[in-house]
C-alpha cells in the first residue's frame, strides 16, 4: 500500500521576526501620520529601516535565507518604504492640494513598487556594488528626515514648503526608477577583523548623529540621493571624452 507523505514546509523564525517587526513599524507609521504626530511617523520609518538592514543580514550571517523571506521582505518593503511615507508626505502637506496632492503621493508609491519589483527580477544578476536606481529605503529615510526636520523646526507651513516637499517626493519617487547607479554598501566584511579606528568612526558618527538626528539623517541621505546623479554625471563625461579620443584616432 502507498502513502503519500507530504513535505512539511517551515520558514526560519529569526529573520522573518524581525522583518515583521519592520512591516509593524511601517503601518504604524501611516496611524501616526492619520492622527497628525508627523515627526514620530517619521521615527517610525526610520525604525523599519533599521529592522529591514537587520533580517537581511542576520539571514546571511545565520545562513537562513529563504525564498520566502524575499518575498515577505519585499511587501514589508513595499509599505514601509513606499506607502507609508507618501501617506506621510500626503497628511503632512498635500492634503489639502486635492489631485495635484495626492497624485504625487501615488507616484512615489507607483515607483516604489516598480524599484522592488525590477530588483527582485535583478536578484542574482545585479551588480553587488551598485543598485539600479535610488534604494527605496534610501527614497524614504530623504523623505521621513525631510519631514523630521521640518516639524522640529517649526510646525508653520507655507507654500514654499509645499513645492518643495512636492520636488521632494516625486523626485526621489523618480530616482527610484531611474538608471542612476547607487553604491550598494554590500562589500562591506562585518565578519571580519577591523582597524579600530573604524570602530572609532562609527562611535563618532552615532555621536554626531544623537546630537540632532533629523537634521543629520536628513543631510546624509540627501547626500547619498546627490551622490548617485554625481557618479552618473562623472560617468556620463568619462564616456564622452573616450568616444571623442577615439574618433580622434
Amino acid at each position: 500500500m502507498k502513502t503519500d507523505k507530504k513535505a512539511k514546509i517551515g520558514i526560519y523564525l529569526l529573520p522573518n521576526i524581525l522583518t515583521t517587526m519592520g512591516l509593524f513599524a511601517g503601518f504604524f507609521a501611516i496611524i501616526l501620520a492619520t492622527k497628525g504626530q508627523y515627526a514620530e511617523a517619521a521615527i517610525a520609518i526610520f525604525v523599519a529601516m533599521l529592522f529591514d538592514g537587520l533580517d537581511g543580514r542576520v539571514a546571511r550571517l545565520t545562513n537562513t535565507q529563504s525564498a520566502f523571506g524575499e518575498q515577505y521582505d519585499s511587501m514589508a518593503d513595499m509599505l514601509s518604504f513606499s506607502v507609508a511615507p507618501a501617506l506621510l508626505m500626503y497628511f503632512w502637506q498635500f492634503a489639502d492640494l486635492g489631485k495635484i496632492g495626492w497624485l504625487a503621493a501615488f507616484i512615489y508609491t507607483a515607483a516604489g513598487a516598480l524599484r522592488l519589483a525590477r530588483f527582485n527580477t535583478q536578484i542574482g544578476v545585479e551588480d553587488k556594488r551598485h543598485f539600479q536606481g535610488l534604494p527605496s529605503p534610501a527614497a524614504a529615510a530623504l523623505i521621513a528626515g525631510w519631514v523630521w526636520t521640518q516639524q522640529n523646526i517649526s510646525s508653520n507651513y507655507d507654500s514654499s514648503l509645499t513645492i518643495l516637499s512636492w520636488i521632494i517626493l516625486v523626485g526621489a519617487g523618480v530616482l527610484m526608477v531611474s538608471n542612476v547607479r547607487y553604491y550598494s554598501f554590500k562589500e562591506i566584511n562585518l565578519k571580519g577583523r577591523s582597524s579600530f579606528k573604524l570602530l572609532l568612526l562609527a562611535v563618532l558618527i552615532i555621536i554626531t548623529i544623537s546630537i540632532f538626528p533629523s537634521a543629520i539623517l536628513f543631510i546624509l541621505f540627501l547626500a547619498y540621493t546627490l551622490s548617485g546623479l554625481l557618479m552618473t554625471i562623472i560617468d556620463v563625461r568619462k564616456k564622452r571624452k573616450s568616444k571623442k579620443r577615439f574618433q580622434a584616432i
